[in-house]
């Protein structure tokens, strides 16, 4: 037994119990504050969740989402006979066109000239989306919030009618806005000066992928606190003389529809029109009583590094993997994936390996779809009308069919929801877009 010390005072009783009670008191406090932040809208690592809060669209199916959802639940094609000047000149003469259109309804005379078709698309969904969110961009906000899109061709139409007055018809001078209204960053800045969005605000230009890597830099944005509300999405409109005869040269075009993972597939068909939505901070979208639609829960992006136009199984599965490791996810959560799925043999057998080795056995109760089947292929703005198929899973209980389904392919051995919709509940959801140049991007969402 040790020498009491001089002037040492004995111990409490109790005292010991004491500080050891203090610090599972911290800690009990500790746990309550991470779980406040994960309900109120931070994650345990301290990013913040992120809310949609609004959803816009103009597409072949409709244009409003109202109408676009009732014709993915109707199965409802709206791939047709195309319409526009030189089409007889064309081997591919289908495509998911957006009839009857006519800028004056919904722009006047000085806004028609600097907006090229895409950029026209983009602002008329962007005002569905901003409307529905209830958002005023004004004081604060307007400084913390942004615009991210996706497109692959910017002002398509543009470059097609001054190349006719050049080379055509021989003409010396073409309009001086020709440049500002074919530039692919035309719509984000028109869309930031529409709201007054001074916060970041740019394009992304990845074929195929171009919507979801916008997305996902826009999810980024809001869940690091870089951003409150950012706008984003795509558009893309190259239904044009120029736009389709350069998509025959690939010989990848259906001449007839778009049958994806069907054993009779011949083809991807284009599409056009956008999808825009209202990526906002949770805390925020809870703070002033926002309808969230749907939580934006993980990202994934990545290169195949392999070939321009081959895609990579291993490449898209591990973009797959990514995306839920990103979003916490078990395989096992997941009930619905929007497939990329363009009706080709090389993208849907990839995909379908991918999806497959990427869930394993949890691949045979999966649902995966393509909705292409049904508005085309939009290219850049693809991922973004895809994405509302994904919130009208999660909110509604319904999964978009792939139409045009015709044979089994024992290649793509899946369950593709063939022909006509389904009524189920999913909790978590999947939107893959893999581009040609081997750029790959999958965006997560949960439901709320």
């Amino acid at each position: 037994m040790s020498a009491k010390r001089k002037g040492e005072k004995p111990a409490k009783s109790g005292a010991k119990t004491k500080k050891v009670t203090g610090k599972v008191k911290s800690a009990t406090k500790a746990a309550r504050t991470l779980l406040g932040r994960v309900i109120m809208g931070r994650h345990a690592n301290g990013m913040r969740r992120v809310a949609i809060t609004g959803m816009g669209t103009i597409n072949a199916l409709g244009r409003d989402v109202r109408s676009t959802f009732e014709a993915m639940r109707e199965g409802r094609c709206g791939i047709g006979p195309l319409d526009f000047r030189d089409v007889d000149r064309l081997a591919v003469k289908i495509g998911g066109q957006v009839r009857d259109w006519e800028p004056e309804t919904y722009f006047n005379r000085q806004q028609i000239v600097l907006y090229d078709k895409f950029t026209q698309f983009t602002l008329l969904a962007a005002r569905e989306a901003v409307e529905q969110s209830g958002l005023v961009f004004e004081g604060e906000l307007g400084l913390h919030s942004g615009v991210v899109l996706g497109t692959a061709a910017g002002g398509m139409n543009t470059w097609d009618e001054n190349y006719r007055t050049v080379y055509e018809e021989g003409k010396n001078r073409v309009h001086p806005f020709v440049v500002p209204k074919l530039m692919n960053n035309a719509a984000c800045s028109h869309l930031s000066m529409e709201y007054g969005l001074l916060g970041p605000s740019f394009t992304v230009a990845t074929a195929c992928a171009s919507s979801n890597h916008a997305m996902g830099m826009a999810f980024n944005m809001v869940r690091s606190g870089a951003a409150t509300v950012m706008l984003t999405g795509g558009s893309e409109a190259m239904l044009c003389f120029g736009g389709v005869k350069a998509w025959e040269g690939l010989r990848v075009m259906s001449k007839d529809a778009c049958r994806p993972f069907s054993a009779t597939r011949n083809g991807m068909v284009q599409g056009e029109g956008a999808g825009i939505f209202v990526f906002e901070d949770w805390e925020h979208a809870v703070a002033r009583g926002a309808d969230i639609l749907a939580e934006v829960v993980g990202f994934s992006m990545s290169a195949d590094a392999q070939d321009i136009v081959m895609p990579s199984p291993q490449g898209a599965e591990r973009t797959i993997t990514n995306a839920m490791l990103d979003a916490h996810m078990r395989p096992e959560e997941v009930g619905y994936i929007n497939a990329h799925g363009t009706g080709t043999a090389a993208n849907d057998k990839t995909e379908c390996a991918a999806v497959a080795h990427a869930f394993g056995h949890h691949a045979d109760r999966l649902m995966i779809s393509s909705t292409k089947s049904m508005h085309g292929h939009l290219i850049g703005g693809t991922g973004a009308v895809e994405l509302l198929a994904c919130i009208m899973a999660l909110r509604d209980g319904v999964i978009a069919p792939t139409i045009g389904y015709e044979e089994p392919d024992p290649e793509c051995a899946l369950d593709v929801v063939p022909n006509e919709a389904r009524e189920a509940k999913v909790d978590a959801v999947l939107s893959n877009a893999f581009a040609f140049g081997g750029l790959n991007a999958v965006i997560a969402l949960r439901k709320v």
